[in-house]
C-alpha cells in the first residue's frame, strides 16, 4: 500500500539547512563516509556510503514512486535540471508556474490549486504502488497538518547547526506522537530512524 513519508537529514537541533541555504556539506557528510559508490540519475552526483547507509538508500530508493516539493527548495535547485537525481516523477506545489514550466522533456508536474491535499493526490497516481516521499520543512508540516504523513524518515547526523529551517515549521494542534522509532540504521556521520505518525491521541 502506497505510504505517504518525509524524509531529511536533519541536525541534532532539529534543522535541515542552516539559514539562507547553508550548512549542508555538515549535513550530507554521510554521503561521503563510505566505500559502496552509488550512482544517482545526475551523472555529477554520486555518493560514496557506508554498507549501511547504502542498503537505506537503495530500499529508499526502491521505495519511492513520486516526490512533493515546494517551490522554495524547487527554485533553489533550479529544478534539478529537469531530472531528479532518484529519477522518479516530481509534483511541485506551487502559488505559481515557474517560468520555463512545464517541460516536455521533464517529469515534473505543478500544482497550484488544492493545496497539499490535490499534489500528494497527483503524486500518489504517478507513484503507483510505491511511496510518496515529501520534502521537510513547509510541504511535511502542511502534510501533518492535513493527516496525510504517514511516516518520517530522519537522517540524524551528529551536527548542532544552531538556527535555520527546521524539519517541520509550528504545526497546528501539536503536540504529535509519532511510533518507533520502527527502524534504525547506524551509519558513518549518521543515524537512519523512521517512524509512523499517530492520528487521534497526544
Amino acid at each position: 500500500m502506497t505510504k505517504v513519508m518525509t524524509e531529511a537529514s536533519m541536525s541534532l537541533d532539529g534543522y535541515v539547512s542552516g539559514p539562507d541555504f547553508s550548512g549542508f556539506d555538515l549535513l550530507f557528510q554521510w554521503y561521503e563516509r563510505g566505500d559502496v559508490v552509488v550512482e544517482t540519475a545526475d551523472p555529477e552526483l554520486t555518493f560514496r556510503l557506508t554498507e549501511v547507509s547504502s542498503t537505506y538508500w537503495h530500499r529508499l530508493i526502491a521505495e519511492t514512486g513520486a516526490l512533493v516539493v515546494g517551490r522554495t527548495l524547487f527554485d533553489h535547485v533550479e529544478g534539478w535540471g529537469g531530472r531528479h537525481p532518484m529519477d522518479v516523477p516530481v509534483v511541485l506545489l506551487s502559488h505559481s508556474v515557474p517560468d520555463g514550466w512545464p517541460r516536455a522533456d521533464a517529469p515534473f508536474h505543478v500544482v497550484t490549486e488544492g493545496g497539499i491535499e490535490r499534489a500528494v493526490a497527483v503524486a500518489r497516481e504517478l507513484a503507483g504502488d510505491k511511496n510518496v516521499v515529501l520534502n521537510s520543512g513547509t510541504i511535511a508540516t502542511q502534510a501533518l497538518e492535513a493527516g496525510l504523513l504517514d511516516e518520517v524518515c530522519v537522517d540524524l547526523v551528529p551536527v548542532i547547526l544552531g538556527a535555520g529551517t527546521p524539519f517541520f515549521t509550528t504545526p497546528a494542534n501539536a503536540p504529535y506522537t509519532l511510533d518507533g522509532p520502527l527502524s534504525i540504521a547506524e551509519g558513518d556521520r549518521v543515524t537512519h530512524l523512521r517512524y509512523r505518525v499517530r492520528y487521534g491521541e497526544r
